[in-house]
């Protein structure tokens, strides 16, 4: 589930300039954009770990609102918690995400990826969600959608859902337990322990979150 979250992420992630692309173009141009960087370069990439970070940081920070996402990860806690927790446990968060994930970009596979046409519904001007499906190695396919809101720098991603479930969603129970038995500091510093274990092979899978209470 970890490997398609990643790729679903981050196909959600291409760098633009440009404010006025539609979330269907943010979302096409991202997957030709992210198997055109990786082509090739797979196994460098797996034994550079800097250098996969840094690509995957370029192409999948800019277009996505880490503070928004963050904000809900947190839910209740967000009220409780100081400025200096909020940011730090968003960098920290985005930080983890990036190494735990970082290496599963190196499987991504353009021709497997379909974006879905978008709904002839009016559209809602401030929230949307790209549909798209990605086909498994067993030839099942699998759907992934994403939701986008409008800010003030244009379309930014801040959910993925997977066959239904939101990574937002998910790491809101997960944390939310952790956090009200050991405090958000706490959580935070386990975080950067697991951050910091992670390596990037391509066989290997990424930590899981520890379980709260342990």
């Amino acid at each position: 589930m970890k490997t398609f979250v990643t790729l679903a992420l981050l196909l959600l992630s291409f760098a633009v300039q440009a404010d006025n692309r539609t979330p269907d173009q943010i979302v096409t141009e991202t997957a030709e954009t992210l198997a055109r960087d990786i082509d090739g370069k797979q196994a460098w990439l797996a034994a550079n770990p800097a250098e996969l970070y840094k690509l995957v940081d370029e192409v999948f920070l800019p277009v996505f609102d880490t503070d928004y996402a963050g904000r809900l990860v947190l839910g209740k806690h967000w009220r409780t918690a100081t400025p200096g927790q909020r940011k730090k446990f968003i960098d920290t968060f985005y930080d983890f995400l990036l190494r735990s994930y970082a290496r599963h970009v190196l499987r991504f596979e353009r021709d497997k990826v379909r974006i879905l046409p978008a709904s002839s519904a009016v559209p809602d001007p401030k929230n949307t969600v790209v549909k798209s499906t990605m086909q498994l190695d067993d030839g099942t396919t699998l759907p992934v959608n994403y939701s986008l809101h409008q800010t003030k720098d244009g379309w930014r991603a801040f959910d993925v859902r997977i066959e239904g479930i939101s990574y937002i969603q998910n790491y809101r129970n997960q944390f939310n337990a952790e956090i009200s038995a050991k405090g958000i500091d706490a959580v935070i510093a386990r975080l950067e322990a697991d951050a910091a274990r992670l390596n990037t092979s391509i066989d290997d899978k990424p930590a899981a979150p520890a379980a709260a209470g342990k």
